[in-house]
């Protein structure tokens, strides 16, 4: 018997290198190779047989033009914050892929979704538990789970045999960690696995229209375990993000192929499972009694949702020799970047300061909306005055000083009068073409003029 030949697969792109190597060549990663045993590819065509039956149709090449390109309709779920987040709803055939934290509601969210939909076949394939655990969970939220269909397998190839008798129209793996084929030697987990098991299933829930959840784990660092190549595969991937100890939880769309990308659900974890929050806004505004010096109010925007967080700034006096910059939901170097605007532009100047600026509620921006906002709040913490109750700021800040616009600027703004807010600073390209009833805006068409209006 041929000794069995071995290769290390890089876990970051999948490349295959012979040897073991400190640095991938292709994607310049470091201690990323793995050991795994290459298959020959006469083991590799009898798995690719399998799956000739899945396919009704016959192979063929088609023009574009004679592509029927009406939409099928969406299966909504029971939990409008997961279809929000799904882009209206489950799509056939499409493939979902959810990570985050151990414990923070991945398969609580999914067997809700599951049991709420009574009159849909499902299956849900457990590898980390057994029947017992998923029915004493399902009893202790007290959810209608007399239709679900378990199974408790960790093979692939028996998976889908089974859903192919089974035929169910959504099906939830969890978690791809512990799926393993037969096709290949090493361990459950490892790259190799990962990959065709994924890829395997990816091809059964594509030719039988099956709408599939695939659960997967996150490393420390917070990406998902596992090759790069496994969120390409993918249609959907959905990170939950927040405080497994804590009581909200948020639903963030990375990668959408039937929805806008970005698009956040925010959940509460009560005693029977997750529950949507309809109006998020509320819970990331702490609304003090009195105004407080280095709180400002800003309106983000989350996928096709305009949301208002409060961002929060604190300077004070720097006691050691290098001034610190802390940031907690935003980039830590826009905030520097930032700072030396305000130096050149505004004549302000914080470099014996410590400036720690923080959003409540746990939310992380990205977008650049958050410049002015940002800004103003060191400001008023620098100078211990704070901003009016009834004011929202959002708005780019240049180099040059420039207050730059940012998209959806009046849907912003009419967000912001549903919850009382009176006042409001924004780029002069932002302007409405129309007043906004109940709304003083002031449009400010540099750093230094916002600075004279509040100071």
């Amino acid at each position: 018997m041929a000794k069995p030949k071995t290769q290390y697969v890089c876990s970051q792109c999948g490349a295959i290198q012979s040897k073991w190597i400190g640095q991938c060549p292709d994607c310049e990663a470091w201690n990323t190779l793995e050991e795994t045993v290459a298959i020959s590819v006469s083991a590799a065509k009898p798995q690719s047989s399998r799956f000739s039956g899945y396919a009704g149709d016959k192979i063929q090449i088609q023009s574009l033009k004679d592509i029927s390109v009406q939409e099928d309709p969406r299966l909504p779920t029971s939990m409008p914050e997961l279809d929000r987040v799904l882009g209206g709803g489950l799509v056939n055939g499409s493939v979902v892929l959810i990570g985050g934290d151990p414990g923070i509601g991945k398969s609580t969210i999914l067997l809700q979704a599951l049991c709420g939909l009574p009159e849909i076949s499902s299956l849900y394939v457990t590898g980390e538990e057994s029947m017992q655990q998923v029915g004493l969970r399902a009893h202790r939220l007290n959810l209608p789970a007399g239709h679900l269909r378990l199974l408790t397998e960790t093979c692939v190839e028996t998976i889908i045999a089974l859903a192919m008798i089974e035929k169910p129209k959504i099906m939830v793996v969890d978690s791809i960690q512990t799926i393993f084929t037969e096709q290949l030697q090493s361990a459950p987990g490892s790259v190799s696995q990962i990959r065709e098991a994924a890829a395997q299933l990816v091809r059964f829930a594509k030719q039988t229209q099956t709408s599939l959840f695939i659960v997967g784990h996150v490393t420390k660092e917070g990406t998902l375990a596992g090759p790069r190549v496994l969120e390409h595969m993918v249609d959907t991937v959905l990170y939950f993000e927040g405080d497994p100890g804590g009581r909200y939880r948020i639903l963030r769309a990375v990668k959408n192929r039937f929805g806008a990308v970005n698009e956040l659900g925010v959940f509460a974890m009560t005693e029977t499972g997750l529950r949507g929050i309809n109006n998020p806004s509320a819970i990331f505004l702490s609304r003090h009694e009195e105004p407080v010096a280095g709180s400002v109010i800003m309106v983000t925007r989350e996928g096709t949702r305009p949301l208002l967080v409060e961002l929060q700034a604190l300077v004070d006096s720097s006691h050691g020799g290098h001034s610190r910059r802390l940031t907690l939901g935003l980039e830590q170097n826009r905030l520097a970047m930032l700072l030396a605007v305000l130096h050149r532009h505004g004549q302000i100047s914080m470099f014996d300061q410590d400036v720690f600026i923080n959003i409540v509620g746990g939310v992380k921006i990205s977008e650049t909306a958050a410049d002015l906002p940002l800004l103003l709040a060191a400001l008023s913490s620098f100078r211990n005055r704070p901003l009016p109750a009834d004011l929202i700021v959002f708005g780019e800040v240049g180099l040059a000083g420039e207050i730059r616009p940012v998209p959806n600027g009046e849907e912003r703004l009419q967000e912001a009068v549903k919850h009382g807010f009176k006042r409001a600073i924004i780029p002069k390209a932002n302007k409405p073409h129309h007043t906004i009833q109940g709304m003083d805006i002031i449009a400010v068409p540099r750093l230094d003029k916002a600075i004279e209006i509040l100071m």
